[in-house]
């Protein structure tokens, strides 16, 4: 890359990555003792573990607003904010409705972060490059996983309140990444789009490469005066219909492929196959190590071979992974079963996690990428919100094979559209991209 800044930048934006992956996996390992903390049931369990998630959803659902009005920068300084709020809260938390409350605030961080994050990227990127920089947004998300599972394990043994240092920790990384949002520009698409600033962001095109700051320009430009002329122009126009179809069935395949049921109940589920609470904790991290170093993987790919072969890749293996757990449950022959999620981790963050942030903030064009990718955010952050919060029931009543069958089901669905549908978008510039998928 001909210049660091823009790594730089990357980096910085991607830490919004770490504490969405931290605040995602940490619960994993307090949720057993605060349901023994507060006597929940069933539902109030499921409620407690998926709360973030439902808070995560309104935060996708409205983060586009700020991110469209108030700038990617500003939107992910509140983000910052409403970490650490959730994070000293959680830990502090005096009953269950204030752990709810505290929570849910967390989880609006994490669906907004999961829209700005991603476009912020990719829209100070360069097209050679995009791919794996939008991808070290994922990166962190991995790695902010891997982070809680070793602070759950090292905590477990803290005393009566480990769950509450569990969630405190997030708090330190928090006020990081408030501190260094301030020492990266504004994203020079929003500048222009928004402000018609145009020397301003020429300036910070300037600082990623003199020599194509200009064309960027525009090429902005350009596109903006053709969007101008469409009457009417809104995310749901019939222009933009492709794009739309794309990132709602993206963001759906990747939850129902299980991938957050597995993060969430991961000691859970291997105590179901007998291991004991420090086993499987100490397994669990073990799955943090596995989806970080395929993540990396998928980085070292994602520009080379593209994101479309990363996908066929991932969904047969998910398949094949997913069907061998299922018959595990049914046989009552665990032996395999870690070698088996692990595997399945390793597909998943090969092609879904690492694609799925560089995908939707790729296909819609400049005038609606927030509304897009907001759509986007939303829909994968509904369908994690509903499956966390249904899967203790379905797990209980239907048991392990059952549940597996249908995740594995639906990727063999997710195949399918990945080998009909879906374009590859590897290499071209974020305009040259809408203008090709809306012709479809």
């Amino acid at each position: 890359m001909q210049n660091s800044k823009v790594y730089f930048w990357s980096v910085t934006v991607a830490l919004g990555g770490l504490l969405f992956g931290i605040d995602t996996a940490v619960i994993s390992g307090a949720e057993q003792s605060i349901q023994k903390l507060w006597n929940l049931n069933v539902f109030e369990h499921g409620l407690t573990v998926s709360i973030a998630l439902w808070g995560t959803v309104v935060g996708a659902l409205f983060g586009g607003i700020p991110t469209d009005r108030l700038g990617r920068k500003k939107t992910l300084i509140w983000i910052a904010i409403l970490y650490f709020i959730s994070a000293v809260g959680s830990a502090l938390a005096f009953d269950w409705y204030s752990f709810l409350f505290f929570r849910l605030i967390g989880g609006f961080g994490v669906g907004a972060s999961s829209i700005t994050a991603p476009m912020y990227i990719a829209e100070v990127s360069p097209a050679t490059h995009r791919g794996r920089l939008v991808a070290l947004f994922q990166a962190n998300v991995v790695f902010g996983i891997l982070v809680a599972y070793l602070s759950n394990y090292l905590l477990q043994d803290a005393g009566e309140h480990a769950w509450r240092w569990m969630l405190g920790m997030e708090a330190f990384p928090a006020l990081f990444f408030l501190v260094a949002v301030f020492f990266i520009p504004e994203s020079p698409r929003w500048l222009i789009l928004k402000r018609r600033a145009v020397a301003e962001a020429e300036r910070v095109f300037a600082m990623i490469n003199p020599s194509t700051a200009r064309a960027e320009v525009n090429s902005i430009l350009a596109d903006q005066s053709a969007h101008a002329k469409i009457k009417g122009e809104n995310l749901f126009h019939r222009k933009h219909r492709w794009p739309v179809i794309l990132a709602f069935l993206f963001a759906f395949f990747n939850q129902v492929s299980g991938i957050n049921a597995i993060i969430y109940y991961a000691p859970r589920i291997f105590e179901m196959t007998g291991a004991g609470t420090s086993t499987a904790l100490l397994t669990t991290l073990g799955i943090g190590i596995v989806n970080f170093i395929f993540t990396m993987a998928a980085m070292f790919f994602i520009d080379r071979l593209g994101r479309r072969s990363l996908m066929l890749v991932g969904s047969v293996g998910l398949i094949i992974t997913l069907a061998l757990t299922a018959r595990a449950f049914y046989t009552n022959q665990f032996e395999g079963v870690p070698v088996y999620l692990f595997a399945y981790i390793g597909f998943f963050a090969f092609s879904q996690g690492a694609v799925i942030w560089v995908f939707i903030s790729e296909i819609f064009p400049n005038s609606v990428r927030a509304g897009g990718t907001a759509l986007g955010s939303f829909t994968h952050w509904f369908m994690a919100s509903v499956i966390s919060f249904i899967f203790p029931f379905i797990a209980t009543e239907l048991g392990g094979g059952p549940s597996f069958t249908i995740f594995a089901v639906m990727m063999v669905l997710q195949l399918l559209f990945v080998w009909k549908w879906m374009p590859e978008t590897k290499g071209k510039s974020l305009e040259q991209l809408s203008a090709a998928i809306e012709e479809k």
